[in-house]
């Protein structure tokens, strides 16, 4: 195996904290890292990988230049700073884990520079994917598939185009739960995750359902399946991390521990298969794996995220843009569990609706929900 050198985007987050912990592993070096807010943490991480370049956001801009002045390592902030980053960087691989449309430019400049992606910002294909993937395909770039889910289609399907997908779902910490109870769970209760470790907005997503809606679209976009081929099933063991079929009836599954170092691993090192941070599952301790389907009344938000891929356009950024506004408004205790529900769906409909999309065009549709639902809130 290869050394290689990887860009890590947004690397003081959940994702991009596994990712240091498998580069470190696999001796890999990194020549880029970004934050938006977390100085103290990117500081460490820029002492201990020594990158050429880091980036923050603007706020902490002067706080981490000051902090590595004796390093030589160059701090830069501002959205153009950050894109040059990802287009320029001299490296062989981009791991973008930022969060939220604040990840799309960077992947296209990444693109636009040559690398290939590893990419666990769904929201960017959420969005952007008809963008994302054309300017990808012109420009021959790989995007290798970080969520476990994807991950997992990808390593089933090899070179073959499936005809089904099954994207497996925990069902989170409300699986069972009527509409009743969710009225009462608090930031908290939807935050205890049963069995994967995650950053806040992706664990409460799980909770409710979303993060499986935004899969399935950005499913669509990785493999050119169309949306009703891909069904979700509530797998409460998290072993099976997805399952292809194929025209003759044949399925095929991948099976592991939940552990995302595992999933960045394999889009770091493919196509090659090198020992892992990741223990190996003890199946008969586990005894079964059960699959069941959805509760789509009780957490309609998995049947919104599908009219949203099936409407296209500029539905699915409003929808994820909505989204990540509500989750924040919930986490603050701003908004109930279930105010997410309503507030996303009415944004996804409420904001102007275009189908003739440009990057500018998809930043609006996300700004424009973001506003619906923080205008909604202020009317409660």
């Amino acid at each position: 195996m290869l050394n290689k050198t990887v860009a890590v985007l947004g690397s003081t987050g959940s994702v991009g904290t596994q990712t240091l912990q498998v580069v470190k592993h696999l001796g890999y070096n990194v020549c880029v890292l970004t934050a938006h807010g977390n100085y103290k943490l990117l500081e460490r991480q820029a002492r201990e990988f020594r990158p050429d370049s880091v980036w923050i956001g603007e706020d902490n801009y002067v706080n981490l230049k000051t902090a590595l002045a004796d390093t030589g390592i160059k701090v830069l902030t501002g959205e153009d700073a950050l894109c040059e980053l990802a287009r320029d960087a001299k490296c062989d691989i981009v791991c973008n884990s930022l969060l939220g449309l604040s990840g799309l430019l960077p992947t296209l400049a990444a693109i636009e520079g040559g690398h290939d992606i590893a990419l666990s910002n769904k929201e960017v294909l959420v969005a952007g994917g008809s963008i994302v993937t054309a300017r990808a395909k012109e420009k021959g770039i790989k995007i290798l598939p970080v969520d476990s889910e994807h991950s997992a289609v990808f390593q089933c399907m090899g070179s073959r185009k499936p005809s089904r997908i099954f994207l497996t779902a925990s069902g989170g910490p409300f699986y069972g739960k009527d509409a009743g109870f969710l009225k009462t769970v608090t930031p908290q209760m939807a935050l205890a995750h049963p069995n994967w470790n995650m950053g806040a907005k992706i664990t409460v997503d799980s909770a409710t359902m979303m993060n499986k809606g935004l899969e399935i679209i950005e499913a669509v976009w990785l493999f050119g399946v169309a949306p009703q081929n891909i069904e979700v099933l509530v797998h409460r063991e998290s072993i099976v991390h997805s399952m292809v079929g194929f025209p003759d009836n044949s399925v095929i599954a991948q099976l592991a521990l939940p552990d995302m170092r595992l999933c960045i691993q394999y889009a770091l090192t493919y196509p090659d298969r090198v020992p892992s941070l990741t223990a190996a599952p003890d199946l008969c301790e586990l005894g079964s794996l059960t699959f069941s389907r959805p509760d789509t009344e009780t957490f309609p938000l998995l049947e919104l995220a599908r009219r949203a891929i099936e409407k296209g356009g500029s539905m699915p950024a409003a929808m994820s843009g909505a989204n990540e506004e509500a989750v924040a408004l919930f986490l603050k205790g701003a908004i109930g569990f279930t105010d997410i529900f309503t507030l996303v769906s009415e944004a996804a409909y409420g904001v102007p609706f275009c189908t003739d999309l440009g990057v500018r065009d998809l930043r609006e549709a996300d700004r424009a929900a973001r506003e619906y639902v923080l205008s909604a809130c202020k009317r409660r």
